[in-house]
């Protein structure tokens, strides 16, 4: 039988307890295969007491594991970014984690905040670069502390980096129904994503089965929320991706619903939450694990066990369609644990 290691890093605030969860459906979800979970201290409370982020002797166990879970960084007491970058970043960049892929996907008319539209229009990925653009270059400024101060930060892309993240949302979109590919920039205004163009353009005569669409980024914005099923596959860059994500993640349903990953395929890959720590609810048992159990459920897909991750999918599924469940955010009024163990139930169903 073979067996997977998943290294856990619960992170900060509401981290753990998300993470917990999905782990105990992921032990839940073993069918014919094993997981052997490896637990990881670091987070802001790691930091605070030993300075440490994440030292090499750990980061290379992590790149033995097959996969990662991640529950939640941040935490008001340290300068903004210091343990996003020095934890989740070293991961991004250190293991090469070219593809942040989120699925945007409404289970449930319910929670759609958009007038008429429910899960038959709502059901998109976006392919996402995740090693380039303004997020890989340091900051620079000048004059720094006068009135004529200047910060630069320049936005690096590469044709291989463009090109493998185009691929993956091609060879991604080959394999679903609609067979259809958007590029996401803003090449009317940023010369530099002339490059996206040329590479998409490239990249798409392998493909002559899948339709191609581009689009800027600001009518994307706009078309997300009045005309959502137009989208099958998006792929964009780094930073159009972190931003349009999270209004993805609010026409699906919320923050406590969406999942995602951070990927090279074949490796081992990062998957979590994307929301944040929200640290004034730790401890409370508020918030909804769902998006950390829907990230499990794509831990499982990356390392061959598509069967068991659909299976988790499909019990998160069925418990946002229950009355028992109201809502997703921290006025649900159903404990943390407690809707992990709805999950649980599902997946037994």
């Amino acid at each position: 039988m073979k067996t997977y290691k998943v290294g856990v890093l619960g992170g900060d605030g509401i981290g753990p307890e998300v993470a917990a969860e999905a782990v105990k459906v992921l032990k839940k979800a073993q069918d014919g295969f094993g997981l052997e979970f490896v637990e990881y201290p670091f987070g802001s409370e790691h930091y605070l007491k030993t300075q440490e982020l994440v030292p090499d002797r750990a980061f290379e166990e992590i790149r033995a594991l097959d996969a990662v879970l991640l529950g939640a960084l941040g935490d008001p007491r340290l300068p903004v970014g210091l343990i996003e970058r020095g934890i989740l970043f070293k991961l991004r960049f250190g293991l090469d984690l070219f593809v942040n892929l989120r699925p945007i996907k409404l289970y449930t008319d319910k929670l759609c905040p958009i007038k008429n539209k429910g899960p038959r229009d709502i059901d998109f990925v976006v392919c996402r670069e995740n090693t380039e653009d303004a997020y890989s270059g340091e900051a620079r400024f000048e004059k720094k502390g006068t009135p004529d101060e200047v910060a630069i930060q320049e936005a690096r892309y590469t044709w291989k980096g463009c090109e493998r993240i185009i691929r993956y949302a091609f060879e991604l979109a080959r394999k679903r129904p609609r067979k259809k590919v958007t590029l996401v920039d803003k090449a009317n205004a940023i010369r530099a994503h002339d490059l996206w163009r040329r590479v998409f353009e490239s990249v798409g005569k392998d493909f002559a089965d899948v339709q191609k669409d581009t689009a800027y980024v600001d009518a994307t914005c706009m078309w997300m929320v009045k005309n959502p099923e137009s989208f099958d596959v998006i792929v964009t860059t780094n930073m159009f991706g972190d931003i349009i994500t999270d209004l993805g993640a609010m026409i699906q349903g919320g923050m406590g619903i969406a999942a995602g990953g951070n990927i090279h395929p074949g490796k081992v890959s990062v998957f979590e939450p994307i929301h944040g720590s929200a640290p004034k609810y730790k401890g409370q048992k508020k918030v909804s694990p769902l998006a950390a159990i829907l990230a499990a459920g794509m831990l499982l897909e990356h390392v061959g066990e598509k069967k068991a991750g659909d299976r988790i999918e499909s019990a998160v599924k069925k418990v946002l369609q229950s009355e028992a469940l109201p809502s997703i955010d921290a006025s649900s009024g159903v404990p943390t644990d407690k809707v992990g163990d709805m999950v649980v139930r599902a997946l037994g169903a």
